[in-house]
């Protein structure tokens, strides 16, 4: 019998894509080249209490941590790579640094990261490529992950790209997160994976496989992906949500696009209740975002 795969099914129903990025402004990712288990941080083999101590001040500050490592596990520079991001637009930003072991992540400053402070590394020149191929987590992600990363490792992109940990919509899967920007790409091949790291290098969105920007409410980013699609615009910074009110499942959001203001409503629709990962021990609704040109 062949076994569940919740990317075939997806694929299959054909769920859309847009507003479906997590929702995360600053993401810490530290290098970790060994297994990472089911849950990265909890069964990683990282030194007694930091993957706790991640998880949960993480959480607190509202940052993503994310395990990395380099593609095919091929060994990296000397050290511990860390890298620090915020996703907020324009003001996005970008840090590296090395430590001498994975335990001086400690010394970072969590806090001052949600918050869209430096935590103590120095500026880089992204941007970086982060493709899910978190297996234990969701196979998906590793069958359809691992070609990507490995076809950005062969390519002028293998400087930027490396694999990571559980990102979010395994069903999605390849999973690729853009950074600083914070997009997230999916259904992603070898190809695509090309053309998205060229318009990213270019300062571009790919609109085929964009998903949204996890800056935004889920709302939003189907509001923004629906302009950039009707408009054609493609420049990271052609469309900027101004302002979104929430009331229920509709959302009302206005944008600057290009040279014109315009605004769209979006209704939140749940689909039948579908097995969305492959290890669900439960079916869940099915999200979609129907947007409506207001003017």
């Amino acid at each position: 019998m062949t076994p569940f795969r919740c990317a075939a099914a997806s694929l299959a129903r054909n769920d859309d894509l847009a507003g479906t990025a997590s929702t995360v402004r600053s993401f810490l990712l530290v290098e970790h080249r060994g297994a990472w288990g089911v849950e990265a941080l909890r069964d990683a083999r990282l030194p007694d209490g930091l993957g706790d101590h991640l998880s949960r001040t993480g959480r607190r500050s509202g940052v993503r941590v994310l395990l990395v490592r380099r593609p095919g596990r091929r060994a990296g520079q000397a050290g511990v790579r860390v890298f620090a991001a915020r996703a907020a637009g324009a003001d996005s930003w970008l840090e590296a640094g090395t430590l001498a072991t994975v335990d001086d992540v400690r010394g970072l400053d969590l806090t001052a990261l949600g918050q869209g402070r430096s935590p103590g590394l120095d500026p880089y020149d992204g941007p970086l490529l982060a493709v899910c191929t978190h297996g234990r987590h969701d196979a998906c992600c590793a069958e359809r992950g691992r070609p990507v990363a490995l076809a950005l490792a062969r390519s002028r992109h293998a400087d930027a790209v490396w694999e990571c940990s559980h990102i979010g919509g395994d069903r999605f899967a390849g999973n690729l997160l853009v950074l600083p920007r914070g997009l997230y790409y999916g259904r992603v091949d070898p190809d695509a994976a090309l053309d998205v790291a060229d318009a990213a290098v270019e300062g571009r969105v790919s609109l085929d496989h964009l998903r949204g920007r996890s800056d935004m409410p889920m709302p939003v980013q189907a509001a923004e992906i629906h302009v950039r699609r009707l408009l054609d615009l493609r420049g990271l910074d052609d469309v900027r949500p101004t302002a979104a009110r929430t009331e229920a499942d509709l959302t009302t959001v206005t944008l600057d696009a290009g040279d014109r203001t315009v605004r769209v409503q979006v209704l939140r629709v749940l689909e039948a209740a579908r097995q969305l990962t492959c290890g669900a021990l439960r079916d869940n609704p099915v999200p979609r975002y129907e947007v409506e040109l207001l003017g």
